[in-house]
This record gives structure tokens, sequence and C-alpha cells, in this order.
């Protein structure tokens, strides 16, 4: 069976499994429906449908029908569509903060109070010169356009006095930088009732996004392709509904995909990232389970309590989740199925003014996800 049609039998049982269970409220989630089969660039507001862009930035669409602007191979590399023959570019870091985005509305509004979750793949463009560490979603109760080429900044949201937004940032540390695979950027969140459009880009401006060069002498920028944009309930999600059991059958041992859990051993000291033998035991509870079956992905986040600097916390969260990261390599875990990211003291989940609530927020989370291969 070749590639192409094996993407397309796990897409079409995948939307059948979602029928079921979980309706995704994105239409055309991989960019498959087109109105005019691509030719040039900044094309995709024009070229694809149920998707527009929120500013006059060029955003582009390749699709495999294309001589011009085809798959896998386009002017910035190469990239095979593993969910179909479509996907967006787009630039989310450039010189003098120019920016692209793309832009969908729900299919229904999203429901007060009720939890969701929203899921995409990225990849790296392979002349990308820069990568960056977050990635922003926007909401909005009405939809956006704006005659700019820069960053949509909350200066420029607040101007429209009449919309709402409520806004999600996710990133993690050794995530974007991936140009050969399709990674998996995903969150969950709990809606305020307003959310009717969502638009997916880098909101902020070049002093503010958090970067790192790939290449030695970076001056062009970070471009990204997208595909396979997923909004379902999280409470309907069969990845909430089933726990998984890792290493056994006991209940004590249960997971949930697509979940946050807490490490119960993985702690430290004040001012540490070093592992405690008690906490590699967990670690390759969590190993176990993740090399038995169908191919998994953790991320994980790293916290620290509130005493020091945002800074160094941050810094330091980041080397604590480093640690269960690289521990995960050691026992064998492919350096791919695990991504990593630092939160500073910024969540915590117990009271710092204890010791033992500092103790608490001193901890690490991980969510197991399926990956699509």
């Amino acid at each position: 069976m070749s590639t192409l049609i094996k993407h397309i039998t796990f897409l079409l049982c995948a939307l059948c499994t979602h029928s079921v269970i979980s309706q995704n409220l994105i239409t055309n989630p991989s960019f498959e429906d087109f109105a005019n089969c691509p030719e040039q660039l900044g094309n995709f507001d024009e070229d694809v449908q149920s998707w527009s862009t929120p500013t006059i930035g060029s955003t582009d669409y390749f699709n495999g029908c294309s001589t011009a602007m085809g798959t896998p191979k386009n002017f910035n590399g190469s990239q095979p569509a593993d969910f179909g023959v479509g996907y967006a570019g787009l630039y989310l870091y450039a010189p003098d903060d120019y920016r692209e985005y793309i832009q969908a509305e729900l299919t229904e509004p999203l429901v007060k109070g009720k939890k969701y979750k929203i899921s995409f793949y990225v990849s790296l463009a392979e002349r990308s010169d820069f990568a960056i560490k977050e990635f922003g979603v926007l909401f909005s109760s009405n939809k956006l356009h704006f005659p700019i080429r820069k960053e949509l900044s909350k200066m420029h949201l607040y101007k429209d006095r009449e919309n709402q937004y409520n806004y999600l940032e996710i990133g993690y540390s050794n995530f974007f930088a991936d140009t050969q695979d399709w990674i998996l950027v995903h969150t969950l969140f709990k809606a305020k009732g307003m959310e009717r459009f969502v638009t997916l880009g880098n909101f902020k401006n070049n002093t503010r996004t958090r970067f790192y060069k790939t290449k030695r002498k970076a001056k062009q920028g970070a471009y990204y392709y997208v595909d396979m944009v997923l909004l379902e309930s999280a409470e309907l999600s069969d990845f909430a509904e089933k726990p998984m059991a890792i290493g056994s059958n006991s209940e004590d041992n249960t997971i949930e995909l697509d979940k946050i859990h807490v490490f119960e051993n993985v702690l430290f000291n004040f001012d540490k990232y070093q592992l405690l033998e008690i906490a590699k035991i967990e670690i390759q509870k969590i190993y176990a389970f993740m090399k038995g079956g169908e191919k998994l992905t953790i991320s994980i986040s790293g916290h620290t309590d509130s005493v020091g600097t945002e800074a160094y916390n941050q810094n330091l969260s980041k080397q604590r989740a480093k640690a269960v990261a690289h521990y995960l390599e050691q026992l064998g875990l492919p350096k791919e199925q695990i991504v990593w990211q630092g939160s500073g003291g910024l969540k915590p989940i117990a009271s710092n003014a204890s010791e033992e609530g500092r103790k608490l927020n001193r901890r690490v989370e991980f969510v197991v996800s399926k990956k699509v291969n």
C-alpha cells in the first residue's frame, strides 16, 4: 500500500471515529477543499474554502494538484502532505515584524464553561533560519480583518470594540525546530462562550517573540507548514474517556490520553533539577507504558516555586523538564516522541507561603497523546 493511500485510509477512519465520538468544529481541517488549484504565492485567502486570512499578509496554499505550488517540493524546501494533498504555509517570524495568519469560522459557537481541545500539526520549512518557541491561537466573536502586514497585537485587536477574544499560547522548548516530520501542537482550554472564529499564528512582535537561530547567518525568518486542524469537545473526546494502564492493569497506574498529569514522585530539592531515585522509578513506568503498543508522544512541562526571579525560574523549570526528557531517552524512548518546556513559577498548584506548598509547586507535568504516522 502506498504512503498516500495509507494516510488517506487513516484520515477516513479518523473522521468516521470522530463523527461518532466527537465532532470537529473546523470545516476543511486539512485544506483539501479549494476554490482554485494554487498557482501563485500569497493566494491562500482566494484558493482555500472555509478559510481566510485576517490581515493582508500573503499566506500560502500548497496542493498536490499544482506544479507551481505543489507538494512535497516548494520554494521553501520539501514537505510531504501527510493528511491528504494540501496544507497551509505562513511566516510566524520575519524581519520588520512581518506576519501571516490563517482564520476559520467554527461550525457552531463554543459553549461557555465547557472544555475543548484544539490541535494541529506543524513543520518548520527547511529554508527557515529561525524557529519560534510559541504558537498563538486566538478565538474571536467576530471575523478579523485588519489591513496590516505586521503582527496582530492587542493594540490592533482592541480597536475593534465590538469584538471579544480568548487568547491561548502553546510553547515548547524543542517543539518547532523539526523540518522533516509533522509535529502535533495541542492544548485544552475552557470556553468563554463568545468564540465563533479561530486564528492561528504569532501575535507578538519580534522583540517579544521567543525564538532561536537554526542557521549561523540568520536573516530571513521562521516559515511553517500547518495541517489537520481539529477543535473538539474535550469532554466527549475518546482520548478523555478511555483510561489506559501504565505498565500494569492496576487502577492506580492508569492514565488518560491528552490530559495533564503530575508526576507524583518527580519532585525536586530547592534550586535543583537532578532526578531523585524515586523519581526515576515513576518515569520508568511511563516509559514501559509508552513503548508498548501504538506509538505515543509525551509533552513534559517543568515548574518551580515562586522563590527567585522570573527569568531564573523559567530556566530552572526548563532544566527540570529536560531532565525527565533525557532520562526517557536514556531508557530508550525515541527523541521524536518527546517534547518539553518550562513554565517557571507562573502556574502554582499550592500556596507558596509554606515550604510544603513550595515543594508541591516544584513539579513536572506531562501529557501523553497519540502520534499520527
